[in-house]
């Protein structure tokens, strides 16, 4: 008996977890870098239930990581890092390679193709409520220019 109540609190959990989840991530990918190269990109898709907005992300690889966009500016490709990145709700908002992303900086070893990279987003709700969402991101070839499909990873 004392089995049966702990399978089923240990489901509730489960789908509790389900249910606070907001926002889901697909076609996660990390590029590779070279050996000495400092810095790399992370790039996803985030669909949230309700608007929000990703404020930040983590990662064990590196104490540093920002939220960067690239945009023209006086004729001129620039990438400057960003306090948030909007997810209105039911939107697919993708970060790829050309505009929004996530920076890991100061990086101490190189990243190779085959790896997989860890990542905690940071999502803030209308509410100001923040939810961790973890994503294990696989490492692409430095020459990829987009996420290839069908690699889903929901949350």
């Amino acid at each position: 008996m004392k089995r049966h109540v702990r399978l089923l609190a240990l489901a509730a959990a489960m789908i509790s977890g389900f249910a606070n989840a907001q926002v889901s991530v697909s076609d996660a990918w990390v590029r590779a870098t070279v050996p000495q190269q400092k810095a790399t990109g992370a790039f996803l898709k985030l669909q949230a239930a309700q608007d929000s907005k990703l404020v930040a992300a983590t990662s064990p690889l590196t104490p540093v990581v920002e939220v960067h966009e690239m945009a023209m500016q006086d004729n001129v490709m620039k990438m400057r890092q960003v306090p948030s990145i909007a997810l209105p709700a039911g939107k697919t908002v993708e970060l790829k390679p050309g505009g929004y992303h996530v920076m890991l900086l100061d990086l101490k070893q190189q990243v190779q193709e085959g790896q997989t990279v860890p990542l905690t987003l940071i999502i803030e709700g209308k509410d100001g409520k923040r939810e961790s969402v973890q994503v294990q991101a696989p490492v692409r070839p430095l020459a990829t220019k987009a996420a290839p499909s069908g690699h889903d990873h929901k949350h």
